[in-house]
C-alpha cells in the first residue's frame, strides 16, 4: 500500500468526523477552543486506536483465508463507503441535536464514527500488512487526518452555518473515496 492510499483512506475515514463535526460546530456557534480541541483529540485518537484493534484481531487469522483476502477487503470498503453515501443523503430533520460541550456525547461520537476505522484495520491485515511498524505509520496518518479535519470542520460549522456546511457533501465523498479504494484492491489483486 503507498503512501497516497494511506492519505486517501485516511481522508475518507475522517469524513465522518468532519460532518459530525460541522454539525457540532454549527451548535456551538461560537469558537470555544476547549471543546473543539477535545472533540478533536478524541476523534483522532478513536480514528487511529480502533484500525489497530482491528488489525491486531484480524491478524491473527489472516493466513486462514488469504486466497480471499482481496474480495474481503473490497466487502468491507465498499460497504463502509456505500453506507457512508447513503448517510449523506439523509436529511438534516433525522438527525438529533448533541451537546458537543458534553464529555459523554464526544466519547460517544468518537466511537461511533471510529467503528468504520475497525473495519478498515481488518482489511489492513488482509492486505498484508503482518508487523506493527507497518500499521503504525498509517494509524498515525489516520489520527492526525482526523484530529487536523475535525478541527476544520468545527470551525467551519461554526463559521458557515448550516446551509453552507451542507453544500461540502463531506460523507457522500469520503464514501465514494473508500469505494474506490476497495475496487483498486479487488482489481490489483485480480489482474496480478
Amino acid at each position: 500500500m503507498t503512501g497516497f492510499e494511506i492519505w486517501l483512506i485516511a481522508i475518507g475515514l475522517a469524513m465522518d468526523c468532519f460532518a459530525v463535526s460541522i454539525a457540532s460546530g454549527i451548535i456551538l456557534k461560537r469558537i470555544q477552543w476547549r471543546p473543539i480541541l477535545i472533540m478533536a483529540f478524541f476523534f483522532g485518537l478513536f480514528q487511529a486506536l480502533m484500525p489497530l484493534i482491528g488489525w491486531l484481531c484480524a491478524n491473527t487469522f489472516s493466513h486462514l483465508i488469504e486466497n480471499v483476502d482481496h474480495w474481503i477487503a473490497f466487502g468491507i470498503l465498499s460497504f463502509l463507503g456505500g453506507r457512508m453515501i447513503i448517510e449523506s443523503f439523509k436529511h438534516e430533520d433525522d438527525r438529533k441535536e448533541l451537546n458537543p460541550t458534553s464529555l459523554k456525547v464526544v466519547l460517544t461520537l468518537a466511537i461511533a464514527t471510529s467503528i468504520d476505522a475497525l473495519a478498515v484495520g481488518i482489511s489492513f491485515a488482509f492486505m498484508g500488512i503482518k508487523d506493527l511498524t507497518g500499521i503504525l505509520s498509517s494509524i498515525s496518518v489516520i489520527g492526525v487526518v482526523s484530529f487536523a479535519l475535525s478541527v476544520i470542520g468545527l470551525l467551519l460549522g461554526i463559521k458557515c452555518h448550516c446551509s453552507q456546511a451542507r453544500k461540502l457533501h463531506a460523507e457522500l465523498w469520503g464514501g465514494i473515496i473508500l469505494v474506490l479504494i476497495g475496487i483498486k484492491i479487488l482489481v490489483e489483486h485480480l489482474i496480478s
